[in-house]
C-alpha cells in the first residue's frame, strides 16, 4: 500500500506539474489512452472530453508558468482499493480554482488515470 500512495503522489505531482507547465505531454504519460475528461460545463450540461481531445486543448493554453502566475496545489486525499484508486486534488489556473478527482487504475503495474471528473469556479 505505502508504494501505491507513493505513486499515486509521484502521479499528482505530474499533474500538478503538467497544470502548471500547461505539458499535453506531460500529461499524456499519466493518462490512459482511452481515458477521458468529465465535467459539468457553464449550460449545466455534463460533457466528456476523450483525453485526445482534451490533450489538444491543453496544447493552445497558455501557461500559468508562463504568466508568473502563482502555484496553489493541493493533494486532498488518496484511497486505494487494489487495482483502483481515487485521487482528490485542488489546483489553481487564476481565474478558475480547480476540484478533481482522478479515478486510477493500476495498469500492468503502472498508475495511470482512467477518468478525470472535475469541477471549477472562478
Amino acid at each position: 500500500m505505502d508504494t501505491d500512495a507513493r505513486a499515486l503522489r509521484a502521479l499528482a505531482q505530474t499533474y500538478f506539474d503538467g497544470a502548471y507547465e500547461m505539458d499535453a505531454d506531460k500529461f499524456a504519460t499519466i493518462f490512459h489512452p482511452s481515458s477521458s475528461v468529465t465535467k459539468v460545463g457553464d449550460d449545466g450540461n455534463v460533457s466528456v472530453t476523450p483525453i485526445a481531445t482534451w490533450l489538444a486543448a491543453v496544447r493552445n493554453l497558455k501557461a500559468p508558468k508562463q504568466q508568473g502566475l502563482e502555484r496553489n496545489d493541493q493533494l486532498l486525499s488518496i484511497d486505494v482499493e487494489g487495482e483502483l484508486a481515487l485521487v482528490k486534488l485542488k489546483l489553481q489556473i487564476p481565474p478558475r480554482y480547480f476540484t478533481d478527482m482522478l479515478s486510477c487504475l493500476k495498469v500492468n503495474g503502472t498508475w495511470k488515470i482512467a477518468q478525470k471528473v472535475m469541477t471549477s469556479k472562478t
